[in-house]
């Protein structure tokens, strides 16, 4: 069963803010008992703005770009090629870590990998539950703006 769980932050009314989360979660479980962890899930999201789900859902141009700059810099800083690899190893792994949601550390406790907190709600409700996606909303995001020249549109207007 898929549920759709929803976190509105700065609410100024009921259901209406700056910024809203919307998380999928697949399990048999029953809505309310996905409710506490599915909010705390999207306000994590509100706070953290990760980039993907997963690592294999990460853009592939993203992970060269991170990938090439950490090698630059390794390379930059007087470090041998194979030693700056294994730099970039580790660092790529921190990389992952900011932006992969699963990856990333759950802000509610600031210990469990998100990843961790659906193992431990899979244990506790003794079924399977499986986070299947998220979406973060930002008031105003995507709306073009067009950038005219005031004076220009005054003179249209006024027929010079």
């Amino acid at each position: 069963m898929k549920n759709l769980l929803s976190y509105v932050h700065n609410s100024v009314k009921d259901g209406l803010g700056r910024l809203g989360v919307l998380v999928g979660i697949e399990s048999e479980a029953d809505e309310a008992s996905l409710l506490t962890v599915g909010k705390q899930i999207a306000m994590h999201i509100a706070a953290t703005s990760p980039a993907s789900l997963n690592i294999e859902d990460l853009d592939p141009d993203l992970i060269e770009r991170e990938r090439q700059v950490l090698i630059d810099q390794s390379i930059a800083s007087g470090k041998p090629s194979e030693i700056a690899e294994k730099m970039v190893v580790g660092r790529m792994q921190k990389f992952y870590q900011d932006v992969v949601l699963n990856e990333q550390t759950f802000v509610i406790d600031g210990e469990t990998k998100i990843k961790d907190v659906i193992k431990k709600l899979e244990k506790n409700l003794n079924t399977k539950v499986k986070l299947s996606g998220f979406k973060k909303l930002t008031l105003g995001e995507g709306i073009e703006v067009s950038a005219n020249d005031f004076a220009a549109e005054v003179a249209a207007t006024a027929g010079m």
